[in-house]
């Protein structure tokens, strides 16, 4: 396999980190994983070193770009703060190429799966494009004019950390009510889990498929049970659709993209989802009705969006 125009990919997501090898078409053509150890930083930088370490097979020439899930600084090299992460200010880019010894490329991992969209996937050819990565939180980006707009301290796009109710669900950010907590792979196993929790007779498929403990619950499970036409978890889905298209509502008054593509595993998982969050967003738009409406897409390359991305900024910087 020729060395030119590959580049290493590494999307750390809350629970696993993947990587691989892609070529300059955002073509996977090999695969590494490793569960996350989320809460140990030391443990996280091991796992991530094994990955490159086995994709590379020695090639210190293979440029490596990494996406993080957190709060990156405008240069690249520092980790502010992960909510599901253990890193707070840390320095992992210097920590990770003296570890690897070769230059990386960090980037927070949203940002890295918008650029996968906007180069390869759902958002090609527009100018303003906002990207959603819904898993275990929210994760966004906004790609204008061929760049990702970062914003002045790094970390814009942290779309998931908006208010949306006053005193509501507590997030691991440290504030109340978030987006995410309401528009997210843990928000549908938290509302699910309620439901198994209360025994709730409309629940019982879902306690079947958690042996009825409401720990063993995940978001994956009621997509998967919706799927296959559990009324109740069809409806956890509808419920969450609303909450997603109220927070794009909120996004396009103040962008005016013209598209929002909606990824991740979960957003990846459910047609429904993305459907009632087009509906809600058409119903609340400021103006709506004498202005255009964004396009709201499935993103198109589903979980590899942030490796994708990863390695193709590890070749552009951008």
């Amino acid at each position: 396999m020729s060395a030119e125009n590959l580049a290493i990919g590494i999307d750390i997501g809350g629970t696993k980190i993947a990587g691989g090898i892609v070529d300059g078409n955002g073509q996977i053509l090999r695969r590494s994983f490793r569960p996350t150890p989320g809460q140990n930083a030391a443990l996280t930088e091991d796992a991530i070193a094994a990955v490159v370490n086995e994709l590379s097979d020695g090639n210190q020439q293979l440029p490596v770009g990494i996406g993080a899930a957190g709060w990156i600084n405008r240069s690249g090299s520092h980790v502010l703060f992960s909510p599901h992460l253990a890193w707070r200010d840390e320095p992992v880019l210097e920590r990770l190429e003296a570890k690897m010894n070769r230059k990386i490329t960090l980037n927070n991992d949203a940002d890295a799966a918008g650029w996968a969209e906007h180069r390869f996937g759902a958002a090609r050819g527009e100018e303003l494009s906002v990207c959603l990565t819904l898993g275990t939180g929210i994760g966004g980006a906004i790609i204008f004019d061929n760049r990702i707009l970062r914003g002045v301290f790094g970390v814009a796009g942290e779309f998931g950390h908006q208010t949306l109710v006053v005193e509501g669900h507590r997030c691991p950010c440290g504030n109340r009510g978030c987006w995410e907590q309401y528009a997210s792979g843990n928000a549908l196993g938290r509302e699910a889990a309620e439901l198994v929790r209360l025994n709730s007779p409309r629940a019982h498929n879902l306690r079947e498929a958690c042996s009825a403990d409401p720990a063993l619950v995940t978001g994956a499970m009621v997509t998967s049970l919706a799927a296959n036409g559990d009324l109740a978890c069809m409806e956890l889905i509808e419920e969450m659709g609303h909450w997603l298209g109220l927070g794009i509502s909120n996004l396009a008054a103040v962008l005016d993209p013209g598209v929002v593509v909606i990824g991740g595993g979960l957003g990846s998982a459910s047609t429904s989802l993305i459907a009632t969050a087009e509906a809600t967003y058409r119903k609340l738009l400021p103006g709506r009705g004498y202005r255009p409406y964004a396009r709201i897409v499935r993103a198109q390359l589903g979980a590899d969006a942030g490796l994708i991305g990863a390695a193709d900024l590890a070749r552009h910087d951008r």
